[in-house]
């Protein structure tokens, strides 16, 4: 089965109080944040039986602007790009039915790419970790429009987390963990 989605991905936008020469007064928790985006996505499901599926679920690098909300250094600060493949593996309650719910657990990993996050104290480069690896839940269902052809809902929990650093050195740790709510049409082959 493909499916071909839009997707809103709801930021947690959790982040720890700055440690280093980034105080917690200077950066208090929960001050990074990062942008609410709709995407578009891709996901191309394999079942191995009628009830158990594996699903991989792709997109391009998504852009999302960040800045700091609160404390002395609020501002933009810049950007970076997230690639976020999944893959779930799924469990199909009524797999002959019109409506076909449906539950998955599984692994995200994430590549963090051209990050470009600005500072107005000279001398400081604010990094982020390249990647990250995290569990992935969902749960949704298909609804047969025609045959082979489906309407989907989808939600889906998905743990990215990064170490934000300044000239090499962690100063926080942002928790991007989005919520990511979908519909789209898919094709059963």
């Amino acid at each position: 089965m493909v499916r071909v989605r839009a997707v809103n991905l709801d930021m947690k936008n959790s982040s720890d109080a700055g440690t280093g020469i980034l105080t917690p007064a200077v950066l208090p928790s929960d001050a990074i944040r990062v942008e609410d985006k709709v995407i578009p996505e891709v996901d191309i499901s394999y079942f191995f039986t009628k009830n158990i599926a594996a699903e991989l679920i792709l997109t391009y690098p998504q852009k999302h602007n960040v800045n700091i909300s609160a404390g002395p250094l609020a501002q933009g600060i810049g950007s970076f790009k997230h690639l976020p493949p999944t893959l779930t593996l799924q469990y199909h309650f009524m797999p002959d039915s019109n409506f076909r719910p449906y539950v998955g657990a599984g692994i995200n990993y994430t590549d963090i790419s051209d990050v470009n996050l600005r500072s107005t104290i000279a001398g400081v480069n604010l990094e982020l970790d390249q990647d990250s690896v995290g569990g992935a839940l969902q749960a949704g269902f298909d609804y047969k429009i025609a045959n082979n052809v489906f309407l989907n809902f989808d939600v889906k929990k998905i743990y990215i987390d990064s170490d934000v650093k300044i000239n090499g050195t962690k100063v926080s740790r942002v928790k991007l963990d989005p919520l990511a709510i979908g519909i789209g049409i898919g094709y059963r082959f």
